[in-house]
């Protein structure tokens, strides 16, 4: 399965996702889930209406724990977490989880994505 994490700024609108979403999928392929943190939940889910999609939800207090690729450090300062669309994608896709690549930014620089892979075949 992967997910496709999100971060964006207040104030970033549909689009920003939905460049964002292309920019990765054209980088690593289509993309079976959307996530975000809870206080970021909305629009994601707009996302996923439009696109058909589910969308996960994670909890805000979890980013801290999940370790990124990025480490912006107004990310860590807000959220505790180098990069929360990698953080996001990792802890939706659950344990065992692994990124594909360090996270994209949309070109209005107003949403990032990352994309998390695990398999749900059992070893």
């Amino acid at each position: 399965m992967t997910v496709a994490g999100f971060g964006f700024r207040r104030g970033a609108q549909l689009a920003s996702l939905i460049d964002a979403l292309e920019r990765i999928e054209a980088e690593y392929g289509a993309v079976e889930r959307l996530a975000a943190a809870e206080s970021m939940l909305p629009l994601v889910q707009a996302l996923g209406r439009e696109r058909g999609m589910a969308v996960i939800a994670v909890d805000d207090a979890s980013l801290p724990q999940a370790a990124t690729l990025t480490r912006s450090e107004p990310s860590l300062q807000a959220r505790g977490t180098g990069s929360v669309a990698e953080a996001v994608a990792l802890l939706a896709a659950g344990p065992g989880a692994v990124l594909l690549g360090p996270r994209l930014i949309s070109a209005d620089r107003m949403a990032t994505v990352a994309v998390a892979r695990i398999s749900l075949e059992a070893p």
